[in-house]
């Protein structure tokens, strides 16, 4: 099944496994260290993505990352342990934007994202991670 097919689903928490993945989700125990056990997209991005395209109906799901963050450069957590609501993470490598995106989001979603797609990560530490309001 193609990464668009698959169901996405918002949800108020999520249990992160170390080295394993997220709990239910299509990655989980996908391979032996694998880079993307959980990946981040900022918000900041998004909201810029959508001016840029003038697209405003879509919510940031649709371009399937785990966690939307805010206030944080992604980027510099690349080959960096950190740490969020008490679980520890390892940055692996940005989240790269493909192809489908311009399908999921609009033309030209794949370009814009370029050098700014999110963030791969390892989990180290497991637990609970929960939407803060």
């Amino acid at each position: 099944m193609a990464a668009g097919e698959h169901p996405i689903a918002a949800v108020h928490q999520i249990e992160c496994v170390a080295g394993r993945g997220i709990q239910g989700d299509r990655f989980f125990d996908f391979k032996r260290d694998y880079k993307g056990q959980i990946t981040f997209f900022a918000l900041e991005v998004f909201n810029e993505l959508s001016e840029a395209l003038a697209i405003k109906n879509l919510a940031p799901a649709v371009l399937r990352r785990n966690v939307i963050t805010e206030g944080v450069d992604l980027n510099t957590l690349v080959g960096h342990d950190f740490e969020l609501q008490g679980l520890t993470f390892r940055g692996m490598t940005e989240c790269a934007p493909c192809y489908w995106m311009d399908g999921a989001f609009g033309p030209g979603a794949e370009h814009f994202l370029q050098g700014r797609g999110g963030l791969r990560a390892q989990i180290l530490d497991g637990g609970t991670l929960r939407v803060e309001s």
